[in-house]
């Protein structure tokens, strides 16, 4: 007999790291023909309308994930009960979201988030108490786990470093992929989507993608680097921002008063990443924390150099001759700026490497990743 299977998570949906992950498990798990039941605020229509899919949709007040915690946490733990109650159930929570004693899948570990704090007072004020709730919650739900899934070997290190977790209760699922999505593209579409886009066929694309509302995802170094390589004319690359975030209009009058509207384009929300990855020539993410990384798996599967920090979980997947894009101290701006500028002399150099382990990260599904975590828990 099929077990029922219930999973927490703020959302399922395609776009997004965890949710993005979360979908592909969901989506697995009812294919095999199982009950499943979700517990979210948002869950995209494709998955939700499969016949064995149950959608337990959770308020989200304001539109605040602060706010509406509590709330996914209270429903998940009833309804979790219930089912318990009516036979066999496995239970998948994120993190801290709900303290169910079963599988925990560890997308991003809070205990190990020490990013600055640079916002207004009141905002820091807001954001240090979500993180002691967090925090709380997270050791809370992952030492009462009976197994803690993690999104890389650096997450699985500090599940057992920072909460005390069992070596033995923890395991390491990387993320997978859509080939069919990400892939590198042939020159006549690269071409075509730059053109769609009003970008140069000629001049290098870097892009960034992450949140504009802290300093996680490390702009703020980006945007330092991107000032100093304008001073050179030799360097001719357009840098585009993709993210949205409270910092945003922060960033658009510093590059307004820089000079650098010309040479930085701010595209908000995005839903066609894939196509702008294809039309691009490089990413760069140096990121102060970050348990894994799928902005960065997504620009590798589509062959782009990929300059992200040493100590992100993605950074484990890069192959030897892509290293020295490996950021050690991602708040050193004069050292991005040196990695940019070899990067762009050696663009060849970069390009084969990167489409080889292209190749090898896109062999790896989302379907993969599912029956991994699949075979461990039915």
């Amino acid at each position: 007999m099929n077990n029922s299977f219930l999973i927490v998570a703020s959302d399922f949906v395609k776009t997004g790291g965890m949710d993005r992950a979360n979908y592909g498990l969901a989506e697995y798990i009812a294919h095999q023909g199982n009950n499943l039941h979700l517990v979210a605020y948002r869950v995209d229509d494709a998955l939700a309308e499969i016949p064995n899919v149950s959608v337990h949709y959770v308020p989200k007040p304001l539109n605040s994930y602060s706010l509406g915690a509590p709330l996914l946490g209270i429903k998940a733990l009833a309804l979790a009960q219930r089912l318990s109650n009516q036979g066999n159930l496995r239970v998948i929570v994120n993190g801290g979201n709900c303290p169910w004693a079963d599988i925990n899948w560890v997308h991003y570990v809070h205990a190990a988030d020490r990013t600055e704090n640079k916002s207004s007072l009141v905002a820091r004020l807001k954001k240090q108490l979500d993180r002691q709730i967090a925090l709380r919650t997270e050791k809370i739900a992952l030492q009462r786990s009976r197994i803690a899934i993690a999104n890389s070997v650096l997450t699985q290190k500090h599940l057992i470093g920072l909460l005390d977790l069992e070596p033995s209760k923890t395991q390491t699922i990387y993320y997978g992929i859509d080939p069919t999505v990400f892939y590198p593209a042939k020159m006549a579409e690269r071409q075509s989507l730059r053109l769609e886009y009003g970008w140069d066929i000629n001049r290098p694309i870097v892009t960034f993608i992450g949140a504009l509302g802290d300093r996680r995802k490390g702009f703020d170094s980006v945007f330092s680097a991107w000032q100093q390589l304008c001073q050179d004319p030799q360097w001719d690359a357009q840098l585009v921002v993709i993210g949205v975030g409270s910092e945003l209009p922060l960033w658009e009058q510093r590059t307004q008063a820089a000079g650098l509207v010309d040479r930085i384009e701010f595209l908000g929300f995005r839903s066609d990443v894939p196509q702008i990855l294809r039309a691009a020539d490089c990413l760069v993410a140096p990121t102060r924390y970050e348990a894994y990384g799928l902005g960065v798996h997504e620009a590798l599967c589509c062959g782009l150099p990929a300059i992200t920090s040493a100590t992100a979980g993605v950074a484990e997947r890069y192959s030897a001759e892509l290293q020295d894009l490996l950021l050690p101290d991602p708040n050193n701006v004069p050292d991005l700026v040196d990695r940019l500028t070899q990067w762009h002399h050696q663009q060849e150099y970069y390009r084969s490497p990167a489409i080889a382990l292209s190749e090898s990260l896109r062999r790896y599904t989302w379907d993969d990743m599912a029956r991994e975590i699949f075979n461990i828990i039915a």
